[in-house]
């Protein structure tokens, strides 16, 4: 409590050299006040305008279209539009749309120009709202209309015409390359041709051709396995028709037509003969396939007659004893193994032909399918290329047609830029108040400063802590009637003083917040 008690009575002696330093406060609130109160009156006024859109980034296209046409993220647009909005040639387009280029004589002054206002420009807002607040302030209402109107719409056209210029870059670039690719689509297919055409014979072997080798293989050693088979089957048979060949018991003659004598048509005609039964049960004698049934029977017959008659004229003519029915039968039979032995042999001649043509291309199959495949391997990715280009430029023109019907984003203005009537600056309410704290903040400083340096004694304890000696008593002056006047007169120019600056100040913020020109005013009285 003591500590508090002195701390109390120590301010009160800062307070009371301050005050009777208060001349210095009277000096430096009349040297920073009315200075101040006249600057901060003569700043010129500025006007503010503001603007604020909305941007619709939800397109009903947009669901419509996905996998079918190219979608653009509007919201990474939109992001990278006001992002590069206020660069420097956007920032020179609206100096000059708005005049203030008018202003600069030089390039370095149109420099700075375009760099304060560049800064001064204000733009904010969100992605996530997507609201933007476009501000800007200057003394002449119209410039700062226009600025306002000039960035807006270079917001607005500059978004939809950079997706247009996008689009038409995309589709441009598509059908140079569709062009390009085409030429080497057009190249790889007539190379592919010409080597198609050169290789024409080896072709059909390429691929296959060891397959092919080993197939003819197979085939060689079926055909010679079937040939010994037959050539036993003769051989057997001849032994039966040497040890069979007296004289039949019945008589039969040898130019006795024997209709039991079996050849390689007999399965054949019995089985059409159950084919004819079944179809005339179903058709009558006039139905076509009964017709082409009756036909071949007949030329089956007819094939059969003349086989046994030249077998028969055959055993007439090489032997002299009659034949019996089991040797006929026999030598029929040797004679169409004979001619299947025949047919084999032809047979394994063709394969070994053909595998000895396949054995003389055995060095060069494998470069042809080489290069056959790396030509059709070319023309495939060439032409997957192209086909995806064709599909690409497809969805292209489906994006560029939606960008005609229906725009990815929507500019909504929301607060249109206005023509600003009031002044919205400078804040010269706040900055009288801060000039007359100021002013008097000074002077009661500089007071503090000089009764620090200069002390005054106010009161005896001052005395004993400053000499450490007792103090029996104080001594009034002998002039104190003077000294009160003089102190009254002070008092009352302090308090003048300071009342003429607090009026200064209370005329100039009513003036203010009348909005009354005080200059007018006096000019006119």
């Amino acid at each position: 409590m003591q500590d508090l008690q002195q701390t109390l009575v120590q301010a009160l002696d800062y307070v009371k050299g301050v005050w009777i330093k208060k001349r210095y406060v009277m000096i430096f609130s009349w040297l920073i006040c009315p200075l101040g109160f006249i600057y901060v009156y003569s700043l010129p006024d500025e006007y503010s305008s503001e603007s604020r859109v909305y941007v619709d980034t939800q397109s009903v296209l947009q669901p419509l279209l996905k996998g079918l046409a190219i979608q653009n993220n509007p919201r990474q647009e939109i992001q990278m539009m006001t992002r590069t909005l206020l660069s420097r040639s956007n920032v020179e387009m609206i100096a000059r749309e708005s005049d203030l280029d008018l202003q600069a004589n030089t390039s370095q002054e149109f420099d700075l120009l375009v760099k304060e206002l560049g800064e001064e420009i204000k733009l904010s807002g969100t992605t996530r709202s997507n609201i933007y607040t476009i501000s800007y302030t200057h003394p002449s209402p119209t410039t700062a209309q226009k600025v306002v109107q000039e960035t807006l719409d270079l917001l607005v056209e500059g978004t939809l015409g950079n997706s247009r210029r996008d689009t038409d870059t995309a589709e441009r670039f598509i059908n140079e390359q569709i062009a390009e690719y085409e030429n080497r689509l057009s190249e790889a297919e007539q190379r592919l041709a010409n080597f198609k055409r050169q290789y024409n014979d080896v072709l059909p072997l390429a691929g296959s051709f060891y397959g092919q080798i080993q197939k003819l293989d197979e085939q060689l050693a079926a055909t010679r396995l079937e040939i010994k088979q037959t050539q036993k089957q003769v051989s057997s048979l001849r032994a039966q028709l040497s040890g069979s060949s007296s004289p039949d018991s019945f008589g039969v003659t040898n130019n006795e037509e024997d209709p039991m004598l079996r050849t390689r048509y007999d399965e054949r005609i019995r089985a059409l003969e159950e084919e004819l039964d079944r179809l005339q049960l179903r058709f009558t004698d006039k139905h076509p396939d009964v017709i082409e049934t009756k036909a071949l029977l007949a030329s089956l017959e007819e094939s059969r007659k003349k086989e046994i008659n030249a077998f028969l004229q055959n055993d007439e003519n090489g032997t002299s004893q009659p034949m019996n029915e089991l040797s006929r039968q026999i030598r029929l039979e040797v004679s169409r193994l004979e001619s299947l032995i025949a047919s084999l042999e032809v047979k394994e001649e063709d394969i070994i032909a053909k595998r000895a043509e396949l054995e003389s291309k055995i060095d060069l199959i494998p470069q042809i399918e080489a290069e056959s495949a790396a030509l059709n391997r070319d023309y495939k990715i060439t032409k997957d290329k192209y086909e995806q280009l064709l599909s690409r430029r497809e969805s292209a023109d489906l994006s560029r047609r939606a960008d005609v019907s229906a725009e990815d984003f929507q500019f909504r203005i929301i607060e249109p830029p206005m023509l600003p009537i009031k002044p919205s600056g400078p804040k010269r309410l706040i900055f009288y108040t801060a000039v007359l704290f100021l002013g008097f903040g000074v002077g009661i400083g500089i007071a503090f400063l000089v009764s620090q340096i200069t002390p005054v004694i106010v009161r005896p304890k001052q005395l004993l802590q400053i000499t450490n000696l007792p103090v029996w008593g104080s001594v009034s002056h002998l002039n104190i009637a003077s000294i009160h006047r003089k102190n009254r007169i002070r008092l009352v120019f302090f308090v003048l003083s300071t009342g003429i600056i607090f009026a200064m100040y209370g005329a100039l913020m009513a003036a203010e917040v009348m909005n009354i020109d005080l200059l007018g005013v006096i000019y006119d009285a």
